[in-house]
């Protein structure tokens, strides 16, 4: 058994239709464009990394934001292998669907499987079982409970050399196995995630176009960005701009000239 610790970068669609909607693939709304991972035996010794570049095929543009926080550009992604090319050598750098996989929050393990669903790819083989690490350096670091930390923030809380820069897929996954490498004790046991929720939907408990906003999700997103916990009143703001995207007011009729 191997410890997989992976890191993602996403884009996403940017651009608005006439209809005044994202134009995201609901889908597939984060597409991955990078993956970057270290493998640690059960000494948690490094024995391998695995990183690679991934050419979009939903999002062809990078969302400004992703290409400012990235250091990507849209040439870089040009040049890459597609997403069935990176998740099938992904899956030979892993070593059996018995590792675990470790991650920084489970935005990561979601969209991964998301991804993959999307793309039609066999997804049983990637592993089940995961450790969250976010969850960990919070409870060690005496975060108050319900709330999540950064991953820059635990680096430079643990003391641990910031060498590289941040949101690289390889050196995001570098520094979240430093930290597992840190907190890690025999008592901590893996869960399972439960993937089947990302396919199947039950009518009897979500009826048609009755959907509610997955804060926690969209916090912990918004957290993996900025590598920090938002505070009480950034979470406000967040809430109270997508209900003021949804009223439509802030539309612009690309169809008239200006003045």
């Amino acid at each position: 058994m191997n410890f997989i610790i992976f890191d993602l970068e996403f884009n996403q669609g940017f651009d608005f239709k006439k209809t005044g909607k994202p134009a995201n693939n609901p889908k597939c709304p984060f597409e991955i464009i990078e993956i970057g991972a270290i493998k640690l035996n059960e000494s948690l010794e490094a024995v391998e990394c695995f990183h690679s570049l991934i050419k979009p095929k939903i999002y062809k543009r990078l969302h400004p934001f992703v290409k400012d926080i990235t250091k990507i550009s849209n040439e870089d992604l040009n040049h890459a292998p597609s997403f069935s090319e990176v998740y099938k050598n992904f899956l030979k750098f892993i070593d059996s669907e018995y590792d675990v996989f470790c991650v920084w929050g489970t935005v990561d393990l979601k969209e991964l499987y998301r991804n993959a669903l999307y793309h039609r790819l066999h997804k049983k083989r990637l592993p089940q079982r995961y450790i969250d690490i976010q969850s960990m350096a919070a409870t060690y670091l005496n975060n108050p409970t319900g709330s999540s930390i950064g991953l820059r923030n635990a680096v430079e809380l643990l003391n641990i050399p910031l060498d590289n820069e941040f949101h690289n897929a390889l050196y995001d996954a570098a520094y979240t196995a430093e930290i597992f490498k840190r907190l890690y004790h025999k008592n901590i046991k893996p869960e399972t995630y439960n993937y089947l929720t990302l396919s199947t939907v039950k009518k009897a408990t979500q009826p048609k176009n009755k959907k509610r906003l997955d804060k926690k999700s969209l916090f912990l997103q918004f957290e993996k960005m900025f590598n920090r916990q938002l505070s009480s009143e950034e979470k406000e703001m967040i809430k109270l701009a997508y209900k003021m995207g949804q009223t439509n007011q802030f539309m612009i009729d690309n169809t008239k000239k200006s003045p």
